[in-house]
């Protein structure tokens, strides 16, 4: 059974949850062949039950000391924009699409899923595109993200990001 995990982090993104468990949204998922949705909400008011999304198996929790064993069992990660979770997901060499919150404001997220997605480590979208962006989108394309030192991953954030270093 293909399985999709969705993380939202330690954050709140309900705008994600609802639009990844909207009629839509889980009937391009199966039309995908994606039976099994796994979503983890973090501190977000919304905590989908199993009869919410009656044409698959829905699973959601808040937080678990680690979500390795969830992305490894998944097929595909969907997942908002911050570094740690697009770090541990292209670490675990799983498909990754990033989400970005576009009510942040001075959003570094988009820099970062930008950057990622122009080296063709992941696609990004943004709620209202998730969608659509799920019915056209092709991981073959995707690229391994190989692990380095700690120094070129910081770096490489030091210029998405635009951080000067003294």
């Amino acid at each position: 059974m293909k399985s999709v995990f969705v993380t939202v982090g330690t954050t709140s993104f309900d705008e994600l949850i609802e639009s990844i468990t909207s009629a839509d949204a889980i009937q391009v998922l199966k039309a995908r062949g994606y039976e099994h949705l796994v979503l983890q909400v973090g501190r977000g008011s919304l905590l989908p039950g199993p009869e919410s999304c009656p044409h698959v198996k829905l699973e959601a929790f808040r937080f678990k000391d680690s979500i390795a064993e969830d992305i490894k069992q998944a097929d595909l990660v969907i997942s908002h924009a911050g570094a740690g979770s697009c770090m541990e997901v292209l670490g675990a060499g799983k498909p990754l699409l990033v989400v970005v919150n576009d009510k942040l404001m001075d959003n570094h997220q988009l820099e970062l899923a930008r950057r990622l997605h122009t080296d063709s480590h992941l696609l990004y979208c943004t709620c209202s595109t998730l969608t659509e962006t799920l019915r056209n989108m092709d991981l073959s394309v995707l690229l391994p993200f190989m692990p380095g030192e700690p120094k070129i991953f910081a770096d490489f954030l030091n210029r998405a990001l635009g951080v000067q270093r003294n």
